[in-house]
Protein backbone atom coordinates (compact mmCIF):
# COMPACT_ATOMS: atom_id res chain seq x y z
CA UNK A 1 0.00 0.00 0.00
CA UNK A 2 1.35 3.39 -0.95
CA UNK A 3 1.27 6.26 1.58
CA UNK A 4 -1.32 8.12 -0.49
CA UNK A 5 -3.51 5.01 -0.54
CA UNK A 6 -3.20 4.64 3.23
CA UNK A 7 -4.28 8.24 3.72
CA UNK A 8 -7.18 7.85 1.27
CA UNK A 9 -8.33 4.74 3.12
CA UNK A 10 -8.10 6.44 6.53
CA UNK A 11 -9.99 9.46 5.16
CA UNK A 12 -12.73 7.24 3.71
CA UNK A 13 -13.20 5.34 6.98
CA UNK A 14 -13.40 8.60 8.93
CA UNK A 15 -15.95 10.08 6.52
CA UNK A 16 -18.12 6.97 6.68
CA UNK A 17 -17.85 7.08 10.48
CA UNK A 18 -18.99 10.71 10.49
CA UNK A 19 -21.97 9.82 8.34
CA UNK A 20 -22.92 7.06 10.77
CA UNK A 21 -22.53 9.41 13.73
CA UNK A 22 -20.03 7.18 15.49
CA UNK A 23 -18.67 8.42 18.80
CA UNK A 24 -15.96 11.03 18.38
CA UNK A 25 -12.80 9.50 19.84
CA UNK A 26 -9.43 11.19 20.05
CA UNK A 27 -6.40 9.44 18.61
CA UNK A 28 -5.27 8.53 22.13
CA UNK A 29 -8.67 7.13 23.05
CA UNK A 30 -8.85 5.10 19.85
CA UNK A 31 -5.28 3.79 20.25
CA UNK A 32 -6.04 2.71 23.80
CA UNK A 33 -9.33 1.14 22.72
CA UNK A 34 -7.57 -0.86 20.00
CA UNK A 35 -4.83 -1.93 22.44
CA UNK A 36 -7.42 -3.31 24.84
CA UNK A 37 -9.23 -5.20 22.07
CA UNK A 38 -6.33 -6.37 19.91
CA UNK A 39 -3.75 -7.35 22.53
CA UNK A 40 -4.33 -10.21 24.92
CA UNK A 41 -5.52 -9.24 28.42
CA UNK A 42 -5.04 -8.40 31.20
CA UNK A 43 -4.70 -4.65 30.72
CA UNK A 44 -3.79 -2.36 33.59
CA UNK A 45 -3.58 1.42 33.52
CA UNK A 46 0.13 1.12 34.28
CA UNK A 47 0.67 -1.43 31.49
CA UNK A 48 -1.33 0.57 28.94
CA UNK A 49 0.63 3.71 29.81
CA UNK A 50 3.92 1.91 29.25
CA UNK A 51 2.86 0.16 26.04
CA UNK A 52 1.34 3.28 24.47
CA UNK A 53 3.98 5.67 25.84
CA UNK A 54 1.30 7.73 27.56
CA UNK A 55 1.16 9.14 31.07
CA UNK A 56 -1.02 7.31 33.57
CA UNK A 57 -3.31 10.37 33.90
CA UNK A 58 -3.77 10.43 30.10
CA UNK A 59 -4.66 6.73 30.15
CA UNK A 60 -7.11 7.36 33.00
CA UNK A 61 -8.80 10.16 31.04
CA UNK A 62 -9.06 7.96 27.93
CA UNK A 63 -10.48 5.09 29.98
CA UNK A 64 -12.97 7.52 31.56
CA UNK A 65 -14.27 8.45 28.10
CA UNK A 66 -14.35 4.86 26.84
CA UNK A 67 -16.08 3.72 30.02
CA UNK A 68 -18.70 6.46 29.62
CA UNK A 69 -19.37 5.12 26.11
CA UNK A 70 -19.54 1.60 27.63
CA UNK A 71 -16.72 0.43 25.34
CA UNK A 72 -14.59 -0.74 28.30
CA UNK A 73 -15.11 -1.33 31.99
CA UNK A 74 -12.87 -1.07 35.01
CA UNK A 75 -12.40 -3.84 37.52
CA UNK A 76 -10.22 -4.00 40.60
CA UNK A 77 -7.47 -6.58 40.18
CA UNK A 78 -8.14 -9.33 42.71
CA UNK A 79 -4.40 -10.12 42.87
CA UNK A 80 -3.39 -6.49 43.56
CA UNK A 81 -6.19 -4.34 44.98
CA UNK A 82 -4.23 -1.17 44.08
CA UNK A 83 -4.32 -2.05 40.40
CA UNK A 84 -7.23 -1.45 38.03
CA UNK A 85 -7.92 -3.76 35.11
CA UNK A 86 -9.37 -2.33 31.91
CA UNK A 87 -11.65 -4.89 30.31
CA UNK A 88 -13.53 -5.26 27.05
CA UNK A 89 -17.30 -4.93 26.86
CA UNK A 90 -19.95 -6.28 24.53
CA UNK A 91 -20.79 -2.77 23.30
CA UNK A 92 -17.12 -2.10 22.57
CA UNK A 93 -16.79 -5.40 20.70
CA UNK A 94 -19.80 -4.55 18.55
CA UNK A 95 -18.43 -1.07 17.82
CA UNK A 96 -15.03 -2.47 16.84
CA UNK A 97 -16.58 -5.08 14.56
CA UNK A 98 -18.67 -2.42 12.80
CA UNK A 99 -15.61 -0.18 12.49
CA UNK A 100 -13.57 -3.06 11.03
CA UNK A 101 -16.37 -3.77 8.55
CA UNK A 102 -16.35 -0.09 7.53
CA UNK A 103 -12.58 -0.18 7.02
CA UNK A 104 -12.80 -3.37 4.95
CA UNK A 105 -15.58 -1.89 2.80
CA UNK A 106 -13.60 1.33 2.29
CA UNK A 107 -10.58 -0.72 1.27
CA UNK A 108 -12.63 -2.60 -1.32
CA UNK A 109 -14.16 0.65 -2.63
CA UNK A 110 -10.71 2.18 -3.03
CA UNK A 111 -9.37 -1.12 -4.37
CA UNK A 112 -6.53 -1.06 -1.89
CA UNK A 113 -4.69 -4.38 -1.65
Amino acid sequence: MQPSQALALWHRVLVVGLNRTLPDLTTRQFALFLQVYLAPPPHTVRGLAKTLNMSKPAVTRAVDRLEKLEFVRRKTDEQDKRSILVQRSVKGSVFLREFADMAAAASRELQVP
